[in-house]
């Protein structure tokens, strides 16, 4: 199955693909969040559905919001491509490297980009995240896939700046409102054949900056349901991002480039869609 979340932002309803159209689903399920996911909502949803309910269509104009209603955290990989690593000037790392975005930074995949004030650094990262489907306290690495509810494409805006030159923690600049916009859409595991070889792409304003594979991961979702579960409980609806390849802003030889308002940066992923945010100046 294929997860959206539709309508206004703030009130959205909760919807699926079927052959490339939408349809509402609130008359089955109240939200994607974390009651539907700790209640096999899932299994649930798809029962329903193989009885042929009649649903309604909804109109391709409709914004879309993040498949995932607001979890209870968004944690981050970093340095998570050895490229990336290099790209950087960072050693490759023998753990894990964890961060949090805060749940206010989700936002849609196509709402706009919203350039913190005071920021002159704000940088992009294409990331393959995955949704925890249930309860995950230390998990055996063998058992990992069986917490996880499905994938989705993710952006994870950066302000480098203030995450590397501020001091403190780099969820400093990494929290900022409309910093992770997540969809199209949530795809159940069985939608995609391999997740360890997903192509996966980024432009802006069609310069293609980004191209990679998720091949290239140093630690793989598996291990990483693993070890994020050895040192905090994973909630039903919680994200997790992978990490980012090569082709960043900050990477960028001899002078890095930066997003300006007005700038447009698309991404994707074979089998996880795409998305298209247009940056703006925050303003009051």
């Amino acid at each position: 199955m294929k997860l959206i979340r539709f309508g206004e932002a703030g009130k959205e309803k909760p919807g699926i693909l079927i052959d490339d159209k939408r349809f509402d689903v609130s008359s089955i399920v109240t939200d994607y969040n974390e009651a539907f996911f700790e209640e096999n909502g899932l299994e649930k949803l798809k029962k329903a559905l193989e009885s042929n309910p009649t649903l309604p269509e909804v109109d391709a104009s409709v914004r879309l919001g993040s498949p995932v209603a607001r979890p209870s955290k968004i944690i981050c990989i970093g340095l998570n491509y050895v490229d990336h690593c290099l790209e950087t000037n960072a050693p490759i790392p023998t753990e894990p490297i964890i961060f949090f975005k805060s749940t206010t930074s989700l936002c849609g995949p196509n709402d706009n980009l919203i350039i913190p004030k005071n920021s002159e650094k704000t940088d992009w990262e294409i990331e393959l995240a995955f949704v925890v489907g249930k309860k995950a306290s230390y998990v055996e690495e063998a058992e990992a896939l069986d917490y996880v509810a499905g994938y989705a494409l993710l952006n994870d805006y950066s302000e480098r700046a203030f995450q590397i030159e501020r001091g403190g923690q780099w969820a400093k600049g990494k929290g900022s409102d409309t910093f992770a916009p997540l969809g199209p859409f949530l795809a159940t595991q069985d939608e995609i054949a391999d997740v360890n070889n997903i192509p996966m792409w980024l432009t802006v304003n069609g310069k293609t900056f980004q191209n990679s594979n998720t091949s290239n991961l140093v630690f793989k979702i598996p291990f990483l349901v693993h070890y994020l579960s050895q040192f905090m409980t994973l909630l039903p609806g919680d994200i997790i991002s992978t990490g980012t390849p090569p082709g960043v802003g900050l990477g960028i030889k001899p002078d890095p480039i930066y997003i300006k308002p007005g700038d447009v940066i698309e991404l994707g992923m074979d089998g996880l869609g795409s998305s298209k945010q247009v940056a703006v100046a925050y303003t009051k």
